[in-house]
């Protein structure tokens, strides 16, 4: 059997579990929760700069940002440092959106590792965190995290 094998079968396991369908009344899709977390954390972006991030061409990226400002969530303005294309931005619905459904995953965290001690989230949270860079250093970009 492959070392990964366990991993891999983890790994289709979390996949399939939402922590955020326990918070129906604040539900965003995966790809508007995605978006308004990466603006939070960066700013005003560019459908350019969202795709060297998320690694989405740029029709899949106008399909969900034209989502995202329909519901409200975040708007369309001039480059803030003057350069000619438009960047997107939270609106106050959109930071308030994003900031329930988080809440409700933390809750939904908070459940499920009860019983556990604080420095097993913190070393779980640690591996989590080398698994996503290694990803992310495969795949030549990388996620930017809050400080």
């Amino acid at each position: 059997m492959r070392r990964s094998a366990a991993v891999e079968y983890e790994q289709m396991l979390l996949a399939r579990h939402s922590l955020s369908s326990y918070a129906r009344k604040h539900q965003l899709d995966r790809s508007a929760y995605i978006l308004l977390s990466l603006l939070r954390i960066k700013g005003a972006m560019s459908i350019g700069e969202l795709s060297d991030v998320l690694g989405l061409d740029a029709s899949t990226l106008n399909r969900q940002t034209a989502a995202a400002m329909r519901a409200g969530l975040m708007d369309r303005i001039p480059d803030p440092d003057g350069g000619i294309a438009r960047k997107f931005v939270l609106t106050e619905a959109g930071a308030e959106a994003l900031d329930a459904q988080r809440d409700q995953i933390l809750i939904s965290l908070d459940k499920v590792m009860a019983d556990w001690p604080d420095e097993d989230i913190a070393t779980f949270a640690q591996f989590l965190q080398r698994f996503n860079t290694d990803i992310e250093r495969l795949a030549g970009r990388v996620w930017p995290r809050p400080d």
